[in-house]
């Protein structure tokens, strides 16, 4: 709340420049925040009286919208970066696929691993899990399991993050 939209009948009041003014009626401290030309701002509104500073409210909002960008900045965003193999996959490009998730990995995204089943692969779906297990071991050095392997309809899935 700002200005008149204050509707204690007192206040603790606080300058801006930190010193305490003490407890006084509104009125009082909107005249002193108008001399000042500046504006009168409910910090505290659950305190008993009230605690309101005398502030130029719009470069306190814009510090407040700083401070959040800054706090937005530093964090991370995870991403999910999907590998799709098939259960017929070859050594060499599974060791492709393998090199790929490592540079994920590398990059701090966690990686999704895909074992798509088409016709009559759908009828050996349960041998073929050996494949992700395979996976998983070559990048045991980088990569931890978070999710194990999972039937989801047509493919089996599971999902690596990096090793703390």
């Amino acid at each position: 709340m700002i200005n008149g939209q204050i509707r204690d009948k007192e206040v603790r009041v606080i300058a801006e420049n930190g010193d305490q003014l003490g407890v006084m009626p509104v009125k009082e401290a909107m005249k002193l925040a108008q001399e000042a030309e500046l504006d009168l701002v409910k910090i505290a509104p659950k305190a008993q009286p009230p605690v309101c500073k005398i502030i130029d409210y719009g470069k306190y909002r814009y510090e407040l919208a700083r401070k959040e960008k800054e706090a937005k900045k530093k964090q991370k965003t995870v991403e999910v970066k999907e590998v799709r193999i098939s259960p017929n996959i070859d050594t060499n490009d599974l060791n492709t696929k393998v090199n790929n998730a490592k540079k994920f990995i590398a990059k701090g995204n966690k990686v999704k691993v895909t074992l798509r089943f088409r016709g009559r692969e759908m009828a050996h779906m349960q041998q073929s899990k050996h494949i992700l297990d395979d996976f998983a071991e070559m990048l045991a050095e980088v990569a931890v399991v978070e999710k194990p392997a999972k039937l989801e309809g047509r493919s089996m899935s599971m999902v690596l993050t990096e090793k703390r």
